[in-house]
C-alpha cells in the first residue's frame, strides 16, 4: 500500500530543496533547524549579511506564496535584533502525476518553488 510522506518528511524535503538553492547562490549556513514549528529554518551568511529563511512545505490547494503576516511580523522583529534580512520560502509539493494529490514515499513528486522572497 502507498505510504504518504509525514508532515516532518514533507518539511525535510522542502528544507533540502531550499538548502540546495541557497548553497547554489553562495549562502553559508550558520544554523539549520529542521524541526517543525522551530523558526527560522536557515540562518545563513552572504555578503557579510545574516539572512533568516523561513521554509514551509505547502500542499494543494493552499497558495504556496501566501504566508501568515502576523507570524512573519514577529519573525521580522526577531531578525531586526540580529540586523538580519528575512525571507520566506514556500515549497509546493504534490504527487508526481497529479499536484492535487499528496506526496507518496518513493514516488515522483511535483514541485512549485520560485525561490526565496524577501519580506
Amino acid at each position: 500500500m502507498a505510504e504518504l510522506l509525514s508532515e516532518q518528511e514533507l518539511h525535510n524535503l522542502a528544507m533540502n530543496i531550499v538548502g540546495e538553492d541557497l548553497q547554489s547562490q553562495g549562502y553559508e549556513f550558520l544554523g539549520v533547524n529542521s524541526k517543525l514549528k522551530k523558526n527560522p529554518q536557515f540562518v545563513a551568511l552572504k555578503d557579510k549579511i545574516v539572512h533568516f529563511v523561513i521554509v514551509r512545505a505547502i500542499a494543494y490547494p493552499e497558495d504556496v506564496h501566501a504566508y501568515d503576516p502576523k507570524f512573519m511580523q514577529t519573525m521580522k522583529e526577531h531578525a531586526l535584533k540580529f540586523e538580519a534580512k528575512i525571507y520566506y520560502a514556500g515549497v509546493g509539493l504534490g504527487h508526481g502525476e497529479d499536484y492535487g494529490k499528496p506526496v507518496i514515499k518513493d514516488e515522483p513528486y511535483t514541485l512549485l518553488y520560485k525561490g526565496i522572497q524577501e519580506l
